[in-house]
């Protein structure tokens, strides 16, 4: 019961910022409530209030204890879902497959099924001897992922 009125609150409060979305909940023992949002244009710390905010407000500490925890998704975390790809076009991922083979390029594109992944490798010259830089593109299904992180640079 108390769960359900939890998801419902924060669903609205969802609903309401559409440039947010949701990146794991949970509710655990002692009614630990934790969120972990995303955005398409990254997450502030007010962000983060205002979900609180709309969850705290309107849940009654009388009939329930509880605590609450909101937090945006981390940097340096791997992404989990379509949309954190779609944001991070034109950023450079670092990419495990699920057959363990790394890649490590420009995302280009990225739609609910798949993404491209676009970097420049050197390869041996068709004729003759040295190397040649070439292009190299690559779709690559979201079930082959086994996990992608956006490659920061400083």
């Amino acid at each position: 019961m108390f769960k359900q009125q939890v998801t419902t609150l924060l669903n609205d409060a969802l609903e309401e910022r559409e440039d947010l979305f949701l990146i794991e909940f949970t509710v655990g023992s002692g009614n630990k409530i934790n969120v972990v949002i995303d955005g398409d244009n990254g997450v502030t710390v007010s962000d983060c209030i205002d979900i609180s905010r709309a969850i705290e407000h309107n849940l009654d500490r009388d009939e329930e204890d509880f605590s609450l925890e909101v937090m945006s998704y981390g940097a340096a975390s791997p992404l989990l879902k379509s949309r954190q790809y779609v944001k991070n076009i034109g950023r450079d991922l670092q990419i495990k497959l699920q057959s363990s083979e790394k890649l490590e390029g420009t995302l280009t594109q990225a739609n609910e099924e798949k993404i491209v992944l676009e970097w420049k490798a050197r390869e041996p010259k068709p004729v003759g001897k040295g190397k040649v830089t070439v292009q190299k593109k690559e779709e690559i299904a979201y079930s082959d992922i086994a996990e992608a992180k956006v490659k920061i640079k400083f």
